[in-house]
């Protein structure tokens, strides 16, 4: 596991920040009144893995229209046009976003592109007068979450994050349920991402780029270095430039759940977080084994990702009461575990009660659609508001952990201690790596600081001293841009 050099870091990112940067003029653009009937057109952005799943959903929506597609990877464009061409549907094909921004013809932009792209691809939309479905987590840091915010006020329009169990009618039974009270006082509520992820190898140097990538788009607002891994594709989740580690990738899904299931619109009070990269030495950075604490009141976040399965050689992970992808509510009669998909009520002896199931991935294309109509914020199931304060508590976690120093087991739990359920995540942590023959004496955890946050304006409450933490965890709520993609101070 890499340790981090915690002063050294945060000196890279004050000097970062210190760099002027040159922001675009806003793109304008204009935006037609659509009626009850007519056809919505919609452009998909990004045609890789969660693109493609989009492509079908807004296909079957009736009077929805596919007009455009975009992808800065020419190959990958090609193999989803060809899919059009053999049904003998027209679509206009485009690898700059701002070109295809120009098209009056456009009513909405769908984006499944990278992370580090999310937000300012939103706040270009907006200026462009189009609506917005923008995949999760909707930002790659908690400063450019406001600001696509603040655009979509600004511009008016309707702007869907990509949180699909916001629309699955299941879990919003089960918070029904929990929260009139018939499982008593809560306690604690565990968010779960127990998902395997393998090494993404090491490579021995500069990677080539492949040809029918136009590299310089692909990294967009990122800092514009040579490629160090084996897949440009999808393992840029793994690398902090670009992406956020699964606490940022699937566990927004989860952190949602939770954040609804302690029924709290805004973000937490403290926050610290513990974990590390384990098991394999690899071009990965971001943390595959991490545990946050979202300390809520008057009832904590619990966060796991388990990276790692249950036990070493096999591809099976353990789960938490039952539940691996999903979220576990703890109250005084009993608790619920599941997903987005629904699960069952226990009573404290583990019996099953009631059962919740539903799905939801599909109803959040068809809401978005109906908001894009009715012009109507409050219809949207996902509004960019909702998306951005989860995706903020990702984000948060990620600070708190980068901050971390390696730590012996005794001194993590003494770190954890105020908040009993989280001893509980500590030993199944520790259980998993365990079992992969990891001894956290040896390679051990790095604990990042408890962070107080200031949940008004969305910052890390002030600090005192040239290296007083809470300074250096304000220097990494916003990061460097890089002209001309850069997001703007000013929508």
């Amino acid at each position: 596991m890499q340790v981090i050099d915690r002063r050294n870091f945060v000196k890279t990112v004050v000097k970062a920040g210190a760099v002027a940067t040159v922001t675009l003029p806003a793109i304008t653009g204009s935006s037609r009144v659509i009626g009850a009937n007519d056809t919505v057109n919609v452009a998909i952005v990004g045609l890789n893995g969660k693109g493609r799943a989009h492509i079908g959903s807004f296909r079957e929506l009736p009077n929805v229209r596919i007009i455009a597609l975009c992808d800065v990877d020419k190959a990958v464009l090609k193999r989803e046009v060809d899919k059009f061409t053999k049904r003998g549907e027209k679509v206009e094909t485009y690898t700059d976003y701002r070109k295809l921004l120009e098209n009056k013809h456009v009513d909405a932009v769908v984006l499944a592109t990278p992370n580090h792209w999310h937000s300012l691809q939103t706040v270009w939309g907006c200026q462009a007068g189009k609506d917005v479905y923008v995949e999760k987590p909707v930002s790659h840091n908690v400063w450019e979450g406001r600001k696509a915010v603040e655009a979509a006020r600004k511009y008016k329009r309707i702007v869907q994050a990509g949180i699909q169990g916001r629309s699955g009618e299941a879990v919003k039974e089960v918070f029904e349920y929990i929260h009139s009270g018939n499982l008593g006082t809560m306690r604690a509520v565990y968010g779960l991402c127990y998902k395997r992820r393998k090494s993404i190898g090491k490579v021995n140097g500069i990677q080539p780029i492949p040809e029918t990538v136009d590299y310089n788009l692909w990294t967009g607002p990122a800092q514009l270095k040579p490629l160090k891994r084996e897949r440009l594709h999808y393992d840029w989740h793994w690398q902090w430039a670009t992406g956020n580690g699964d606490i940022g990738n699937q566990g927004v899904h989860e952190m949602d759940l939770c954040r609804r299931a302690v029924n709290q619109a805004g973000l937490p009070n403290r926050v610290i977080s513990f974990g590390g990269r384990f098991g394999y030495d690899d071009d990965g950075e971001t943390a595959n084994m991490q545990v946050a604490i979202l300390d809520y009141d008057p009832v904590p976040v619990i966060f796991e990702v388990m990276g790692l399965p249950g036990r070493k050689d096999s591809d099976a992970m353990s789960n938490y009461k039952g539940s691996r992808v999903g979220f576990v509510v703890e109250c005084e009669d009993g608790y619920f575990a599941g997903g987005s998909g629904g699960g069952w009520i226990y009573d404290n002896k583990g019996k099953k009660v009631k059962q919740f199931s539903g799905t939801g991935g599909k109803q959040h294309a068809a809401n978005f659609i109906d908001a894009v109509r009715s012009r109507k914020v409050s219809d949207l199931n996902a509004d960019i508001e909702e998306g951005h304060i989860t995706s903020a508590l990702c984000h948060l976690s990620n600070i708190s952990y980068r901050l971390g120093e390696s730590t012996a087991p005794d001194q993590v739990k003494e770190r954890i201690r105020t908040y009993p359920n989280a001893l509980d995540s500590y030993s199944r942590f520790d259980q998993v790596l365990f079992s992969n023959w990891i001894d956290l004496n040896k390679t051990k955890a790095a604990v990042g600081p408890l962070l107080e946050i200031d949940t008004k304006n969305e910052r890390f409450k002030d600090g005192l001293g040239e290296y007083n933490i809470q300074r250096w965890a304000n220097d990494m709520l916003k990061e460097q841009y890089r002209a001309p993609f850069v997001v703007p101070e000013k929508v």
